[in-house]
């Protein structure tokens, strides 16, 4: 029987990369040139993945079923993903909300999908990635954003960066670990 390694569930934007605005709505980036990695991104999962955190992407990404997008496309964007940040596996349902599928936020079905062995940790920007945490048992923090300001989420914590869940999950820096 091999050891368990914790894991962190990670939405993926508004979290790792910018969200992208169309008619003054924030949305997912469709192509590698829309695509902009969240400054504290690459520093903070860094730090988890030297803590010993495996790094699980979820997102929904309904704009394939609304053929916004292509298989492909999405497909390129992880890879540009996997390449620029230290994350694991990416897990995307590509369904709409019509498509009554288990696997789209805030339903569980992709994190259990992805964690059946492991213990974990979600934090999104949206309710519905909070919700699905929650659904999953997992312990849950919302990254606060200006599109998701005065939302009621009953996320465990409510942090402004990505950098500031570090001590949330890993714990505060102590005089060993420090450098």
């Amino acid at each position: 029987m091999t050891a368990l390694r914790p894991a962190v569930f990670l939405d993926r934007d508004g979290v790792l990369n910018a969200v992208v605005w169309r008619d003054g709505k924030a949305a997912s980036p469709r192509t590698v040139e829309e695509l902009r990695i969240e400054p504290d991104a690459l520093a903070a999962l860094t730090t988890l993945k030297a803590a010993g955190y495996l790094l699980l992407v979820v997102t929904n990404q309904p704009d394939v079923s609304r053929g916004l997008m292509s298989h492909l496309a999405l497909d390129t964007l992880h890879d540009r993903l996997f390449q620029a940040l230290p994350v694991d596996d990416i897990a995307a349902c590509r369904h709409d909300n019509a498509d009554a599928c288990n696997c789209r936020k805030p339903k569980p079905g992709l994190i259990l999908g992805m964690a059946a062995r492991h213990g974990v940790d979600l934090y999104g920007d949206q309710d519905r990635d909070i919700q699905c945490g929650q659904a999953a048992g997992c312990r849950t923090i919302l990254l606060d954003r200006t599109y998701n300001s005065g939302r009621a989420a009953d996320a465990d914590h409510t942090l402004e960066t990505l950098s500031q869940t570090i001590s949330v999950i890993v714990g505060p820096p102590t005089l060993a670990t420090a450098k």
